[in-house]
């Protein structure tokens, strides 16, 4: 990304995060102790600002310095077998993290790769933790709490992670996931 271009995105993303924020111009000034004048010149992407001025930003706003110059790509690709992955006992169970540069996300995708045959039992995640999977390939028993859901390829189940909860493949080939996790 251009200088110019880099520019324009800091001063759009700290326009966002003031907004957000529900705070005026002069507040922001008072918050971070950079002039309103300075303030606006960057929310308009007229000035490139020192790096002083940005840890003054960032300080103020209580956030990363890479909240503001962090670039994501418009397009990510996560390619299957490509992306790190975590395996459970036995490698029964793994999944491969899609798009995990995303650092600040709320949200997070997987995909998930079930033994044959294999009943996995996940720990019980924290409340307010969204799940939702997704049959790609294969049949796949959802036991949510005493609920038995049977999907099979494309059928999908939403729940609240916290419930106890488990996956068991009910043929004799790998069953193949999408799980999107949403954290509140």
């Amino acid at each position: 990304m251009h200088t110019e271009e880099m520019i324009k995105k800091v001063g759009s993303e700290l326009r966002k995060i003031r907004v957000q924020n529900h705070l005026t111009l002069d507040e922001l000034a008072e918050k971070t102790g950079v002039s309103k004048l300075t303030l606006g010149k960057i929310e308009r992407g007229e000035t490139n600002p020192t790096l002083g001025v940005m840890w003054k930003i960032t300080t103020g706003l209580n956030i990363p310095l890479t909240k503001l110059v962090s670039v994501e790509p418009s397009v990510s690709l996560s390619k299957c077998g490509e992306g790190f992955s975590l395996k459970g006992p036995d490698e029964a169970w793994k999944i491969e993290f899609m798009f995990q540069h995303q650092m600040d996300s709320t949200i997070e995708m997987y995909r998930a790769f079930l033994s044959p045959l294999v009943t996995y039992c996940p720990e019980p995640h924290h409340k307010g933790l969204i799940e939702v999977a997704t049959v790609m390939e294969g049949r796949v028993e959802i036991k949510i709490e005493e609920e038995v859901y049977e999907l099979k390829q494309f059928d999908s189940v939403k729940f609240e992670g916290s419930h106890t909860h488990s996956y068991k493949n009910l043929e004799e080939r790998p069953a193949v996931l999408h799980l999107l996790v949403k954290y509140e």
